[in-house]
């Protein structure tokens, strides 16, 4: 599997090298090649927050340091933290540093909190700091399932949002649509960093041997065990919605849709992507 994922990478970092204005070569791991992908809508008409804003401003710098260990785009991770920590405002965030659900499972013996879940009485990890949670949820990725991602280029926040639903982190069909949103809303993509051909190189080889090493140090742990997949709902706003109605629909308040989305403001866009369950 190594030999053939650096063959791959070469392959397509040989292309890039040359001066090629096609696409990249590199095959995603939900088996679409890379290109553009279409968003439902473009960033310029989003609704930000400051509380987003805030957020995203307070844990770049983290996200940006895994990036360049590992090559998890830094966009990636910032959006998908806001998702599943609400801006930083949820339980496990606020009371566990946990920004991404990440559960006891596998080899983890440090502290710990106990919350309604799968189960009325599920373990979650607790973190010294926030930036551990950050740095935990690389080593979460870092596992056979999730392995092909990271031939993907560290600025490929489309090929990785596409790869992520593919490889099961979530059940829900339009995530990757909604961490694509997420990033242009915020020009998350502005921290993802290019990197060149040797270096892409050696940072994959660094990716399998952890993989490798990790295979043979953790006990065995079904990835459902430890982090759930997002099954969030996600709704997409037609031409006579409001805040308001979207919120009668899913029973759930407005306030909560705002929070869930980081939106300061009740307007609304049509072909919108919010996330209306928790």
């Amino acid at each position: 599997m190594k030999k053939f994922l650096l063959a791959s990478l070469i392959l397509a970092l040989f292309f890039v090298s040359c001066g090629s204005k096609r696409s990249t070569v590199l095959k995603h791991p939900n088996g679409s090649r890379g290109g553009t992908v279409n968003t439902p809508n473009s960033s310029s008409n989003k609704g930000t927050s400051t509380s987003g804003l805030a957020y995203i401003d307070r844990y770049k710098g983290i996200a940006i340091e895994e990036m360049n260990k590992y090559g998890i785009p830094a966009s990636i991770k910032l959006a998908q933290a806001i998702l599943e920590s609400g801006n930083g405002n949820s339980y496990l965030a606020t009371q566990a540093n946990n920004h991404f659900g990440i559960k006891c499972g596998g080899s983890w013996n440090g502290k710990s909190v106990n919350r309604p879940d799968d189960t009325a009485n599920d373990c979650f990890r607790v973190y010294s700091d926030p930036e551990q949670s950050f740095r935990d949820h690389s080593q979460f990725l870092l596992r056979k399932r999730y392995e092909g991602l990271f031939t993907l280029k560290k600025d490929d926040y489309k090929g990785w949002a596409r790869g992520l639903k593919a490889a099961g982190y979530a059940t829900n069909p339009r995530y990757p649509d909604l961490l694509i949103d997420l990033i242009e809303r915020y020009n998350l993509q502005q921290y993802d960093q290019a990197e060149a051909p040797v270096e892409a190189i050696a940072r994959v080889e660094k990716v399998e041997e952890v993989i490798e090493e990790k295979e043979v140090v953790e006990p065995p742990a079904p990835v459902e065990e430890i982090k759930k997949p997002v099954a969030m709902q996600i709704y997409e706003v037609k031409a006579t919605d409001t805040m308001y109605s979207i919120a009668r629909q899913y029973n759930v308040t407005v306030n909560d849709i705002k929070s869930w989305n980081g939106l300061s403001t009740d307007a609304v866009t049509v072909g919108q992507l919010l996330v209306v369950s928790k």
